[in-house]
């Protein structure tokens, strides 16, 4: 099982950003020292509880800490990017770090970024298979001729192309079904949500394969996973740290309109300690250990990107919780293979 760090970088409004950015560098350096495999980061876009960093340039910079680690986007909203644009970021991504980048879309479900943005969210699934398809052409080095939502190549090329070939793996991030399904079709992997429940996630597994058999694709190597995580020296004190911060955050999910678009018969909107079940790997390093190996014995997952901050969360925890990741979790969950 390889390990990924999910770096959160949404934070209150007001916080100095600059000073959280500086955070984030530490942390990415730490998890570097501690044997992590990876670094993520996600995307959004128009918050009006929080300020975030814009995605690409951010991990641009995280990747002068990143050494042996893998850089990925976890996940770029697609549907609202130009093709030759994205194209561009992640091709530059890979340049950076020498043929590490990861490249995790998804399709979004937030009704203020898709108007920002100018997508008819109603069309934004046609819209993002368009746009995934132009990236993949421009990346093989055709010569493409395409009109779509809101770009038009009339013929061109582009001559910047990723270090991996034919290109970076593409992870797709899927909620419902008939999104798993999709990523199936059009990625190298399903990058498995952070939000549904174990039980959900089991249940859409099957899915996911009979979808790849469809497709004429074998099982990926790479099954990866994000989950929401918090690590202490007990169950107890893990929780007590975690829960004001994860609570908040999920309930603003609720307000962005996430719960819509679960698995179904999974939900959201629930009293949180309902919620946190086969959720959230919250506990003490053998807690979450045990946690991890039962969702790879289930789902047959073998890269996850655990998320250990939440907004409002001090630095201080966040570097303890990442150092007992590294020095207990991990070794571990990689001692069980020897």
């Amino acid at each position: 099982m390889r390990f990924g760090l999910s770096l959160s970088c949404q934070h209150l409004a007001g916080e100095d950003m600059v000073r959280r950015f500086e955070e984030h560098l530490e942390q990415t350096a730490l998890a570097r020292e501690l044997g992590f495999d990876a670094v993520f980061y996600f995307e959004h876009f128009l918050m009006p509880e929080y300020q975030m960093l814009h995605q690409s340039t951010f991990l641009a910079r995280v990747a002068a800490e990143a050494g042996h680690m893998k850089v990925g986007t976890g996940i770029m909203l697609l549907a609202l990017h130009n093709p030759v644009e994205a194209a561009d970021m992640i091709s530059t991504l890979d340049v950076i770090t020498n043929g590490k980048a990861i490249f995790g879309a998804g399709l979004g479900y937030r009704e203020v970024e898709f108007e920002a943005f100018g997508v008819d969210k109603s069309r934004a699934i046609e819209v993002f298979e368009e746009k995934l398809d132009v990236i993949k052409r421009l990346w093989a080095g055709e010569i493409v001729r395409h009109t779509g939502h809101g770009f038009r190549l009339s013929g061109v090329g582009s001559n910047l192309r990723p270090v991996q070939r034919p290109h970076p793996p593409i992870w797709i991030g899927a909620n419902s079904t008939g999104a798993v399904r999709r990523a199936a079709r059009l990625g190298d992997a399903w990058f498995i949500n952070p939000h549904a429940k174990l039980s959900s996630l089991e249940k859409q597994m099957p899915v996911y394969r009979q979808a790849l058999e469809e497709a004429g694709k074998e099982e990926p190597e790479t099954l990866p996973m994000s989950r929401e995580v918090f690590i202490a020296e007990s169950n107890r004190r893990a929780m007590e740290l975690a829960r004001p911060y994860l609570e908040k955050k999920y309930s603003t999910y609720v307000e962005w309109g996430q719960d819509k678009v679960m698995p179904h018969g999974d939900a959201l909107a629930l009293p949180f300690e309902e919620l946190t079940r086969e959720r959230f790997l919250i506990g003490d390093p053998e807690t979450v250990a045990e946690e991890l190996l039962e969702y790879e014995r289930r789902l047959g997952v073998n890269f996850v990107i655990l998320r250990l901050q939440w907004p409002g969360m001090d630095n201080d925890r966040v570097m303890e919780a990442i150092r007992l990741l590294g020095s207990e979790v991990i070794p571990r969950l990689r001692s069980e293979r020897i």
